[in-house]
């Protein structure tokens, strides 16, 4: 079955993948160009993400949707295990979110230039001023009643298990006075661990549990510390028990 599924990677999946990723890219970057930029810099993102994973027969369990109001603009934080966590959030999600990535991936053809002109975040670390840029940006984005997306472990892991979370996505919801709201995904590092990038994707059933949202109490250091806290907990408990517990990741 192994070999089986790897051969229709290689006829039907992979070629679909990128050829609609070539096309929702397209797709977006005139949308946004010349339309309205909030529907053309999500939809198709979405659409790009929900055929991916049903086209790697992918089955996926969301949980928790209830939990979200309609119209209210939410900071969504989770782990990140793997390269399938974009396509599970952006087509299962079901909000319209922008991203904060990492800025090299603007240098992905066609994806890079999409990104750009969807607004997404470009996180460059590159000195103070471009980190305050862009975060200045993701205020804007959420000023505009769109949510936010971030990874706050920043990388990818290595085993499965979750890192440390950083505080720029908790610090940015702080300042706002927005909900955070966990989000913890099982089955993506079985998918395509970190280490096995470029590889054949490995069968495995995804899930999404959204958590309640963790609203500020307060405003300023002790609110951060206490919703990083409470969000990092509330990811974690819902891993599956193979992935529990935090493990040091070099790469954050």
């Amino acid at each position: 079955m192994k070999y089986l599924y790897r051969l229709y990677q290689i006829v039907v999946a992979i070629p679909v993948l990128i050829v609609w990723t070539i096309i929702i890219a397209l797709m977006v970057i005139i949308g946004c160009t010349f339309f309205n930029g909030k529907f053309w810099g999500y939809y198709p993102g979405k659409w790009w993400g929900k055929v991916i994973i049903r086209i790697f027969l992918i089955p996926v369990k969301v949980e928790g949707k209830g939990h979200l109001e309609k119209d209210q603009s939410y900071v969504f934080v989770a782990n990140h295990q793997g390269a399938a966590d974009i396509f599970l959030i952006y087509g299962f999600l079901e909000r319209n979110i922008r991203w904060m990535m990492k800025y090299q991936i603007q240098k992905i053809p066609f994806v890079g230039r999409a990104c750009r002109a969807s607004h997404q975040i470009m996180i460059d670390k590159r000195g103070p001023k471009k980190i305050k840029a862009s975060y200045d940006q993701a205020r804007q984005v959420l000023k505009k009643g769109v949510s936010l997306m971030v990874f706050p472990e920043g990388a990818r892991t290595f085993t499965g298990h979750m890192g440390y979370f950083t505080r720029g996505a908790f610090v940015l919801a702080d300042e706002l006075q927005l909900p955070v709201v966990p989000v913890t995904i099982n089955g993506s590092f079985n998918v395509m661990p970190r280490t096995r990038d470029w590889h054949f994707l490995n069968w495995h059933p995804l899930s999404l549990t959204i958590h309640q949202p963790i609203y500020p109490v307060g405003q300023g250091p002790d609110n951060v510390a206490a919703t990083m806290k409470d969000s990092y907990e509330a990811v974690m408990s819902s891993l599956v028990p193979e992935y529990q517990g935090y493990v040091e990741n070099n790469d954050q």
